[in-house]
């Protein structure tokens, strides 16, 4: 059973489905809409952006199919009962012996290797003013609260540990590692960081995916809406656009922006930026960021784009980039499916980030919320470099004689 037919399942087992004529209302397994269904003995259609992609049958349309097949029986007291099938789970393979040592040495190992990244940051000149905290020991101090999760003042028995074992000089005050994060000088810092994290990886990341996510903040939001001819409350939220290695779910770049910053905007820059350490071959992204502009730049880069047409898009002789990638969506969707799906190996990366870490951010100040997130992302990447140690052999140049003899007594580097 492929994965729509068991979402299909799900949804007819779980979900109430309901007839309208002749077609069927089918509820959203994520979200409170509803989508459509009409099916027939040649044809079928549904609302949902899953069937607008690939033109034919979604996990609605299972589900319909698998409401419409229940078993009805009826026993001689005139009992009546349904027989459904279970769905499977799907699992997929597994390293499980290096997967767990990977888990068991993490901690250890992301305290060596945040130490040798921050190490290598400058110290900037500061002609005026009390001396302050020395820029590797406060970016090392701020990743690693974010890290740990904890509130600054809970975080201050593991930062004392740290300076025990010689990671920073000392164990600042929590009110300067909450400086360092509202700091909004560090920004390019954090960048140059990302970039250096993701590196490592650069032997192993060819493809790549463009998408967005976002992260919750402690304030709200009021709007009047009209569909709904009320005022609605929502959280706010700050938007993190990250370019997404598909295979080891790195982050080469990213960007922190507002809530009502448009996607497509984004994707340019960071595509450009990741082509300075990375060689791509593919690039794959939502419709969000269909538009000529974004696929002739993929393809200036050397790499394919696999990015989806909205409904309106028309052919354009004038664009080859554009031309080439309209007929292979539109007259090979076979070929291009498995290439664009790649592209979910970045909502994975953001659904490790938020289960590992938060979904919600503790700063107000918007400057303090981009270096957060940005810090939340330089975390992710250490993690996943320790990991790819551990399950694909990579190997981290330049480390310190410390770091490499961590590696070494857990038998790897």
């Amino acid at each position: 059973m492929e994965p729509r037919q068991e979402k299909g399942l799900q949804i007819a087992a779980t979900l109430r489905i309901q007839t309208k004529g002749e077609a069927w209302i089918v509820p959203s397994q994520t979200l409170s809409g509803k989508y459509t269904v009409t099916r027939s003995e040649d044809t079928f259609h549904c609302t949902c952006p899953d069937f607008e992609l690939r033109r034919t049958i979604c996990k609605h349309g299972y589900a319909v199919e698998f409401f419409l097949k229940r078993e009805t029986m009826t026993t001689p007291d005139g009992e009546t009962t349904i027989t459904e099938t279970r769905a499977m789970r799907v699992t997929y393979s597994q390293d499980w012996p290096a997967y767990n040592a990977a888990q068991c040495a993490e901690k250890e190992l992301f305290l060596h290797l945040l130490r040798d990244l921050c190490s290598a940051v400058p110290e900037p000149v500061r002609s005026i003013g009390r001396p302050s905290i020395p820029i590797s020991d406060a970016l090392f101090s701020a990743c690693f609260k974010l890290y740990s999760g904890m509130s600054a003042r809970r975080f201050m028995s593991d930062l004392r540990d740290a300076a025990e074992k010689g990671f920073i000089g000392k164990a600042w005050h929590f009110n300067s590692v909450l400086g360092v994060i509202e700091d909004p000088t560090i920004e390019p810092i954090l960048h140059a960081l990302i970039a250096a994290s993701a590196a490592p990886l650069a032997s192993v990341e060819s493809t790549f995916a463009v998408d967005s996510t976002g992260f919750g903040t402690q304030c709200y939001y009021r709007h009047f809406t009209a569909k709904y001819g009320q005022e609605q409350t929502f959280r706010n939220y700050v938007k993190l656009h990250a370019l997404v290695g598909t295979k080891t779910n790195v982050i080469a770049r990213a960007t922190v922006t507002d809530r009502d910053r448009h996607d497509s905007t984004q994707f340019i820059p960071l595509i450009e930026d990741g082509a300075k350490t990375f060689t791509m071959t593919e690039i794959s992204a939502d419709k969000a960021y269909s538009g000529r502009a974004n696929v002739t730049a993929v393809t200036a880069l050397g790499a394919e784009p696999f990015i989806p047409f909205k409904s309106n898009a028309i052919d354009d002789k004038k664009c080859p980039a554009w031309s080439k990638l309209f007929h292979l969506y539109n007259y090979r969707v076979d070929e291009f499916l498995p290439h664009y799906h790649q592209r979910s190996n970045s909502e994975s990366t953001f659904s490790m980030m938020k289960r590992v870490f938060t979904d919600t951010i503790r700063s107000k100040g918007f400057d303090a919320q981009r270096n957060e997130v940005l810090l939340l992302v330089i975390a992710h990447n250490i993690r996943t470099l320790v990991h790819s140690i551990f399950e694909l052999g990579v190997t981290v140049p330049g480390l310190s004689t410390c770091t490499q003899s961590a590696l070494a007594a857990h038998n790897v580097g």
